[in-house]
């Protein structure tokens, strides 16, 4: 019996298997910005950031595979049950992963990486070749990059993120690559059949949950801090913030992603510049925003510093850049709109010395209004023109 998905509509469709294996990522998502939270200094960010990697490499890749499955099938849901467990263990090992857990999350991360693929391997044995080589070439390149994570788990704090760097960097160049293996060379183009209407939802939705996460780390502290009435201001800018970041992609930039996903005659190659390359800077930034809301609501009279900062205005501004190559790689046209709100938190980083975190989340949250007033302007005026 056959483990590929049918042809029908709605087998494109995210299913309830894979909604309830993403709760699993909101608990690392969690984690991850409580350790960000805690100590947002250049060495965690550093180490942040490899984490925030392999948790979207870990997802999308995931991603992928139930695109191509058929998730109403017994085997492949016990697939994604013992991916969850394996996720759990590895959110719960996530805030030590630079310290006494570091071998543990290695070990997780290599164990779900390669049950997966091995799996794909076991479901595409007698029902496509290329497919079924093309996975031959992932598990090579997944058990090369193993390599580096568990040396990295056994290997001191400095050598560790220099060892699990090269293995991120092995696993973010392989799709590039095209999965080359001596011997077999590159997986041909197009070898994957692949949903993208399916993809653009699963992304979709992977950014509602960022959203959420976001909201639930700014509820959280505000109920910490509520206390003054500057408190409840900077948590109205902080939730209008995660509205904005709602409407900017999803009023017009996630629509366009999809129909162009849908609409192409490469799906494998367009999949991989909007989904699993181009929602990690989305997804990023949301996380990002999320701690610098918390540094807001926390000290909203305290004058700002480079750190946080970063931390309020960087995760905007990598939202608008994920926004903007999704946009561009969607509809060839590079929304202005974007730009001018990336240069507005540019020149507020330049002025953060004499500006408090109030004053800096008031400015972020207005930007934001900004660039969704104007996109929605220029897309109104753009339909008027046309119609």
């Amino acid at each position: 019996m056959s483990l590929i998905r049918g042809k029908s509509a709605k087998q494109t469709k995210a299913s309830f298997p894979e909604l309830f294996f993403d709760l699993v990522f909101v608990f690392a998502l969690i984690q991850l910005s409580y350790t960000l939270v805690e100590d947002f200094s250049s060495t965690t960010l550093a180490e942040s950031i490899l984490l925030i990697l392999a948790i979207w490499w870990l997802w999308v890749h995931t991603t992928w595979i139930t695109n191509l499955l058929d998730t109403n099938k017994e085997a492949v849901r016990l697939l994604l049950f013992a991916l969850m467990f394996g996720g759990i263990l590895l959110a719960i090992a996530l805030p030590e992963a630079f310290k006494d857990q570091g071998l543990a999350f290695a070990a997780l991360y290599c164990a779900m990486q390669i049950l997966r693929s091995v799996f794909m391997l076991y479901a595409f044995r007698s029902v496509n070749r290329a497919s079924y080589l093309t996975f031959v070439r992932i598990t090579v390149w997944v058990i090369a990059s193993g390599v580096f994570w568990i040396i990295g788990g056994f290997a001191s704090i400095e050598m560790r993120v220099a060892f699990w760097a090269v293995a991120l960097l092995i696993e973010y160049i392989s799709p590039l690559a095209r999965y080359w293996v001596p011997g077999m060379g590159r997986s041909p183009r197009e070898t994957l059949d692949i949903s993208g209407e399916h993809m653009a939802e699963r992304c979709a939705l992977f950014v509602i949950l960022c959203l959420g996460e976001a909201i639930l780390t700014t509820g959280r502290t505000a109920a910490e801090y509520m206390q003054s009435s500057l408190s409840v201001m900077v948590f109205c800018t902080a939730f209008l913030t995660t509205g904005f970041m709602w409407w900017i992609y999803f009023h017009h930039g996630q629509q366009k992603a999809a129909d162009k996903a849908e609409s192409t005659t490469a799906p494998e190659t367009v999949a991989h510049g909007l989904f699993t390359y181009g929602h990690l800077p989305i997804v990023a930034g949301v996380i990002l925003t999320a701690v610098g809301e918390d540094f807001s609501l926390s000290r909203p009279e305290e004058h700002s510093s480079l750190k946080t900062a970063l931390a309020i205005l960087g995760g905007l501004a990598l939202f608008l850049i994920g926004n903007a190559w999704l946009k561009f790689t969607a509809a060839h046209t590079l929304p202005l709109s974007h730009i001018a709100g990336l240069a507005i938190l540019l020149a507020t980083i330049v002025l953060l010395p004499w500006q408090q975190n109030v004053t800096i989340q008031m400015v972020s949250t207005v930007t934001l209004l900004l660039v969704a007033l104007w996109e929605y302007i220029a897309l109104r005026k753009a339909n008027a023109t046309t119609a």
